[in-house]
């Protein structure tokens, strides 16, 4: 024996044809590590997709500000076969219920330049 390692002093190796843990236990932990992973991994999903939702509504309203004058109102869609492709579409509504496509804004919907949209004017 050596003296290098204290701890196995004394250790026998034991019978192998046991497994050190049963299949429940196996089930178990996986189970527990799966959870713990969609614990860890979900929520940046739900806020990712919840932050490119409000942005692309917030961006479908100025280009419809900018783009339809007279536009009852605005929404965006995602969609998988747009117009333009994957990624988020804009559609105003008229009058009549005459729905029109405004634009695509493409996976990550961005607000069209300064300047380029009309401010509205203030109600009294």
């Amino acid at each position: 024996m050596h003296d290098d390692e204290p701890e196995l002093a004394g250790y026998e190796p034991g019978d192998d044809s046991r497994p050190l843990r049963s299949r429940r236990m196996l089930l178990a932990m996986r189970v527990v590590v799966v959870l713990g992973l969609l614990g860890l991994v979900l929520p940046g999903i739900l806020i990712t997709l919840s932050t490119a939702a409000d942005s692309a509504t917030r961006a479908c309203a100025m280009y419809t500000a900018r783009d339809v004058p007279g536009a009852l109102s605005s929404e965006a869609r995602f969609e998988v076969f747009g117009p333009e492709g994957m990624g988020w579409s804009c559609y105003a509504e008229r009058y009549g219920d005459r729905v029109m496509y405004v634009i695509g804004m493409g996976l990550i919907p961005a607000a069209p330049p300064r300047g380029a949209v009309p401010v509205p004017a203030e109600r009294s």
